[in-house]
């Protein structure tokens, strides 16, 4: 519609001229002059655009693909191009697909947020390299649950990844807690699921670890695909890692990169505002520890024994959780199985007991007297007697933060 002819052009003349007339002036059609002179004999409605797709009748089979078995915008086309007769493009699909995904998130996301002891979360992927202040470096993996309603938390330095280390961890988390959820979140890792769910399998959970969840007293839940982690978990562990490295070359031992571990749970849970609740962990774990279920400890502990073989290494020592233990130097190049129970590892070599260590962390060298003299003589004293050895050994070595020997009977120092 021109708007350069107005009303007041028109009648500029001081009278009505013929609307041919002016039509021919402003050299346009004599309609577009009456609709300028008599704008409510034009006057329309505008009636709202119905806008409709191709797909339109085929979102019902797309929603149920996604929402059971979470199919992919290429496989849902080619169903619905094969099965269903469908003649639109793909990238309607694709473009429905990905608004319907975001939307499922969105809404799981809501409802993440538990009632009072329903859900906890396990996660355990993060590996960090940390060094002493004597260079000796430390491969570390954190554990992490937490507690869906109240984002209560509780962290340990583990040194593996086995599944005796996460049901240690797990109990340990049960004993902070004072009991467990009705369920708990994982990730798909190895220690639970033996095959994760996909487009066309379904999750297969871990046998042991299936038992050890009927004896604890929770379901194991494992994340769907597209389910999102909490935001606060996610956050919780970037921060954990973030603060952990700034300890590098900071810490003596093993014992007091612990303790720094210990005092940040403390500092998450007592002192800092969980960035999911904008509340004090601790204060609404207050209100959530009723609503957890008791554990029977006792009968948890079995699942804690690992026996993992570790091969002996030229200086007759095998490492285990970043800690050097001595044997007989006759087991050199060989593999020992080590059984972990509690704070005491177990050494056999083919069945036969070796003996057995306190899980010293505070040294990073741990030997057995006898042991500690063989080495030595098949070194540079091999023209010594034992006792001088014995002597070499008390007046240099005890000295050293880094070695423990044992010089007791073989159990005497069990009673330490």
């Amino acid at each position: 519609m021109r708007k350069d002819i107005t009303v007041e052009k028109i009648m500029r003349g001081g009278e009505k001229m013929n609307k041919s007339a002016l039509a021919r002036q402003y050299e346009c059609c004599w309609r577009t002059i009456d609709r300028r002179l008599n704008p409510n004999k034009y006057k329309t409605y505008l009636k709202k655009r119905i806008y409709t797709s191709k797909l339109d009748e085929y979102k019902t089979i797309i929603d149920e693909k996604i929402e059971n078995n979470n199919i992919p915008a290429t496989g849902i086309y080619y169903l619905l191009k094969e099965k269903y007769d469908y003649k639109g493009k793909y990238g309607i699909v694709r473009k429905y697909v990905t608004a319907k995904k975001e939307k499922i998130i969105n809404e799981l996301t809501i409802r993440f947020e538990t009632i009072k002891g329903y859900q906890s979360q396990v996660d355990w992927k993060e590996k960090l390299k940390l060094h002493d202040v004597n260079n000796n470096e430390y491969i570390v993996s954190i554990f992490l649950m937490v507690l869906g309603n109240s984002r209560y938390k509780y962290i340990e330095l583990t040194f593996d990844q086995t599944q005796p280390t996460l049901f240690k961890c797990l109990i340990n988390a049960f004993k902070y807690f004072d009991g467990t959820t009705e369920e708990i979140l994982f990730d798909n890792m190895k220690t639970i699921v033996d095959q994760a769910k996909s487009n066309y399998t379904n999750v297969v959970i871990n046998s042991k670890a299936m038992q050890f969840s009927k004896d604890a007293g929770f379901k194991i839940v494992t994340c769907r695909p597209y389910r999102p982690k909490t935001k606060g978990k996610v956050e919780t562990l970037a921060k954990i890692m973030n603060r952990l490295k700034a300890f590098d070359k900071e810490f003596n031992n093993v014992n007091e990169l612990n303790e720094i571990v210990k005092k940040l749970n403390y500092s998450l849970n007592y002192e800092e505002k969980s960035q999911a609740t904008d509340e004090i962990p601790k204060e609404l774990y207050d209100k959530e520890k009723e609503y957890l279920r008791p554990v029977n400890y006792e009968i948890l502990e079995n699942y804690c024994l690992s026996n993992k073989t570790y091969k002996v290494s030229n200086e007759s020592m095998i490492t285990y959780q970043g800690i050097k233990y001595s044997v007989p130097i006759q087991y050199i190049g060989k593999q020992i199985t080590v059984l972990d129970e509690n704070n005491v590892i177990h050494l056999y070599y083919n069945k036969n007991f070796i003996y057995s260590y306190n899980k010293n962390k505070k040294y990073k060298f741990n030997y057995k007297e006898s042991d500690y003299i063989d080495i030595l003589k098949h070194s540079s004293f091999d023209t010594k007697t034992d006792d001088e050895i014995r002597n070499y050994i008390d007046k240099n070595l005890y000295s050293l933060d880094r070695i423990y020997i044992d010089k007791g009977d073989e159990n005497e120092w069990l009673k330490n």
